[in-house]
């Protein structure tokens, strides 16, 4: 479930073939997280995102947190920092996390070679009640189009949609972690999607996470992005082993 509810705050999505010449402005988008099981539809979190031009590259910034009830369930205070080439070729990747009185740091240091991509990964890590951090390096190797945990949502507003074939997929590398897996990419068509009073004209994308061999390695993920310039991802959508889990846009 705390695998879920992370990509669900994160967003996801990229593929080679499928990709445009896109620019987007400095930006700050906020969504809500909603738990929906049976006539139980509540609110368990919140989000932010920001994007920043910063001359050659661009910086953002994910901020996600559940909501005061959530926190007795599962407490998360969640940052993610990614910069990233003016194409969204991702340069560095830092997740700090607060989960459970736990406190986690991974960084990922890219070297990109033409289509080859290296990600240099220090895990800091210090448990409930330790003063001591541990620290962990790992090198993870890549070729193709290559992203992380936040990189990957900038790619995926940069897909040319109306270009797709309804089921057509594609599949790209994900580092996550200290680890490599699998995004697999499915186009779904253009839906419609409600949230609160505001109806949305969307892209219905679905995709699953695979390790390299083969085994699923997280729930599988539905989402909605807006048919306009901006692709504003406005709903995101996985289910836990009780209930579904959403990540609705509310503005920005």
């Amino acid at each position: 479930m705390k695998r879920l509810i992370f990509i669900i705050f994160v967003m996801i999505l990229t593929s080679l073939n499928w990709v445009s010449a896109i620019s987007l402005p400095n930006e700050e988008l906020k969504y809500k997280v909603t738990y929906k099981w049976g006539l139980i539809h509540t609110q368990a979190g919140r989000a932010t995102l920001s994007l920043l031009y910063d001359g050659d590259k661009y910086k953002s910034t994910l901020i996600a947190r559940t909501e005061t009830w959530a926190d007795r369930i599962y407490r998360v205070r969640d940052t993610l920092y990614s910069e990233m080439t003016l194409d969204f070729t991702p340069i560095k990747y830092v997740k700090s996390a607060h989960e459970k009185g736990k406190y986690v740091r991974d960084q990922i240091d890219y070297i990109v070679v033409g289509n080859n991509f290296t990600g240099n990964c220090t895990r800091y890590r210090i448990k409930k009640g330790d003063s001591d951090f541990s620290t962990e390096l790992k090198t993870i190797n890549a070729t193709g189009t290559t992203v992380d945990m936040l990189s990957v949502f900038y790619h995926l507003r940069t897909l040319d949609f109306p270009s797709m074939k309804l089921g057509e997929t594609k599949t790209i590398n994900i580092f996550s972690g200290k680890t490599k897996e699998l995004l697999s990419i499915k186009y779904e068509g253009i839906k419609t999607v409600k949230i609160d009073e505001q109806k949305y004209n969307t892209y219905h994308v679905s995709f699953k996470f695979t390790s390299e061999d083969g085994k699923k390695s997280s729930d599988d993920i539905d989402t909605w992005i807006s048919a306009d310039n901006r692709r504003i991802p406005i709903k995101l959508e996985g289910s836990l082993p009780i209930g579904k889990i959403r990540c609705l846009y509310i503005g920005g």
